[in-house]
């Protein structure tokens, strides 16, 4: 099984898991003297069942991240955090600009008026380029994730 198809499953168990919840919420508790829309003991064992093995599907992922090399430099798991990085730096600078640009609208010239203390071009420019880097770097990740093996001990 290539890493991918794993990255999937994973998701698959992952939703199957929240509507799982949401099934058994519906289920605990009812009107006195009305049936419940499913047996909860029968949703808790699909629950468990599902939760095994997304356990096992991601351990068996997270080793292959760690083990197999994403380049010459650094592994799967390294290039992952990578990525996490670049995305949380581009997240801060997209939200300072959206808060240097915002305008304030005065009513009057005594109200108080506010200006931009930063290059809202530069930050743009900035945030532009990490926007390039996270999306390169992301179809790198997809493409070894479909050319790599799960390790499956």
């Amino acid at each position: 099984m290539r890493l991918a198809e794993a990255l999937v499953l994973r998701a698959d168990c992952q939703r199957k898991i929240s509507q799982l919840k949401q099934r058994l919420e519906r289920s605990a508790k009812v009107q006195d003297g009305e049936k419940a829309p499913e047996d909860p003991k029968l949703l808790f064992k699909e629950l468990n069942s599902t939760i095994q093995e997304l356990t096992v599907l991601v351990k068996k992922i997270n080793r292959t991240n760690c083990l197999t090399n994403f380049d010459d430099q650094k592994s799967i798991l390294e290039a992952l955090a990578e990525k996490d990085a670049i995305s949380m730096e581009r997240d801060v600078l997209e939200e300072l600009i959206e808060k240097a640009a915002v305008k304030y609208d005065r009513y009057s010239r005594s109200e108080v008026k506010f200006v931009s203390n930063i290059n809202i071009a530069e930050i743009q420019k900035q945030k532009d380029e990490l926007s390039k880097r996270y999306r390169e770097l992301d179809f790198k990740i997809q493409e070894k994730n479909w050319s790599s093996d799960l390790i499956e001990n």
